[in-house]
């Protein structure tokens, strides 16, 4: 009787497991924290180049790149061979520091050699956020003051300290109290230059403001900007984490103006697809946190050298050939296409970073959907939700570009019909 209940139980739990398996999209919901409760929750299978295929095999241009993560495309073969080299060697050795790593030292070395001669010194680290993080103690430990200057709808990560330096209320407000004395200013606002003083630590800003939807800087807003931190003994931070190789037709955004941060942030598509971010300053600078105390700064996993080595082919790409020039045509091609659709009030764009804004929220999220059954996938900013960007891989080609540009073009026609 027992052996019979129990041979039972195992036949209805093996009719139970086969019939009622979980599929992915279910144990995505079900298990996985998410940030969102509306993701868009596409099941990728396979990413190759400027594509994504999901699990039926549907493919989609991807015109997002992974928040400008995969600027030299997805799956990169020059990439790929650099991590298997690396893995046939070593992966995680010990924190960041104090071994000396291959892949780590040739990285410092070839940024060096391709940023201005005061950015020679750079902290590895895992993300975006965490260079933040790192740049905010470097200025205040060097100055020796507290007060931090950031800009109103700038985004610097969601880490406790990148958060306080978010210039947007709406993210940040549940998480206070927040780091204090950290004051906001009006990107492009030349007058709100003078509330820097003899008490500012430091001014982080985005060279181009990105979440609130491409903004530029103003014709000499940087350069006045820079002029005030050297006056004041206040250290200028840019943060490049989504701007920098490649994506604004310079390998660095700052290029672009003639102006020269004292830390420069880094992460996103550093790694060729690959976690990695660095803080980047002088040496002197930099000293800060290796003397009174020591260990000022510290990481475990800052600069894997598999991801170091990732970064390194991922700079071999976009050095060896026209694909940081090209950005800025590929853009305007962009551009040329779109602008004339009576849906689209303003395009924003540099280089291969386009804002395309719309009259409302509503027609951006209804148009975003007709894309995804059309086989683009795009994003919408943060803090500008009439728009979406478009952000593809550098590598995409003019055919490319105009083939989905006249499906873009087409989704909003539909767009059009249904009003």
């Amino acid at each position: 009787m027992v052996k019979f209940f129990l041979m039972s139980g195992i036949n209805i739990f093996v009719f139970i497991k086969s019939n009622f398996m979980l599929t992915q999209r279910q144990l995505f919901f079900e298990y996985l924290a998410l940030p969102s409760a509306k993701p868009l929750a596409l099941e990728i299978r396979k990413a190759d180049g400027i594509y994504l295929f999901d699990k039926d095999g549907k493919k989609y241009f991807d015109l997002v790149s992974g928040v400008s993560v995969s600027n030299i495309g997805h799956r990169h073969p020059k990439v790929i061979q650099a991590i298997h080299n690396q893995l046939d060697k070593y992966m995680h050795l010990m924190v960041y520091g104090k071994y000396i790593q291959t892949p780590q030292v040739r990285l410092a070395k070839v940024l060096s050699d391709n940023l201005p001669e005061k950015l020679n010194s750079t902290y590895f680290v895992n993300s975006g956020s965490e260079a933040v993080e790192g740049a905010l103690k470097l200025a205040k430990r060097f100055t020796g003051r507290s007060e931090i200057i950031a800009f109103k709808n700038a985004y610097h990560g969601g880490t406790h300290g990148a958060l306080s330096v978010m210039g947007h209320e709406d993210l940040k407000n549940a998480f206070r109290p927040l780091l204090p004395d950290v004051r906001f200013l009006e990107f492009n606002n030349f007058q709100d230059i003078d509330k820097i003083s003899e008490k500012t630590a430091c001014v982080i800003i985005e060279p181009i403001q990105a979440e609130a939807g491409v903004i530029l800087p103003e014709k000499d807003f940087l350069k006045n900007l820079r002029n005030k931190c050297y006056k004041t003994g206040a250290l200028l931070i840019f943060d490049e984490i989504q701007m920098a190789f490649g994506r604004t037709g310079k390998l660095f955004c700052f290029e672009n103006y003639n102006v020269v941060p004292d830390i420069l942030c880094l992460a996103k598509s550093m790694g060729g697809g690959m976690p990695i971010g660095a803080f980047i300053s002088s040496k002197e600078i930099m000293n800060s946190l290796t003397f009174n105390p020591e260990l000022g700064h510290i990481t475990t996993f800052g600069g894997h050298p598999v991801c170091c080595a990732a970064a390194l082919a991922n700079l071999e790409v976009l050095k060896e050939g026209d694909l940081i020039k090209q950005a800025t045509e590929k853009g305007d091609l962009f551009n040329e296409i779109l602008q004339k659709h009576p849906l689209i009030k303003e395009i924003r764009k540099k280089g291969l970073m386009l804002s395309i804004e719309l009259e409302n929220s509503e027609q951006t999220d209804k148009v975003v959907k007709l894309f995804i059954k059309n086989g683009i996938v795009v994003d919408r900013f943060l803090f500008r939700n009439n728009a979406f960007r478009i952000a593809p891989p550098l590598i995409i080609k003019k055919n490319e570009i105009v083939k989905v540009s006249n499906i873009i073009l087409s989704c909003l026609n539909k767009l059009i019909k249904r009003y």
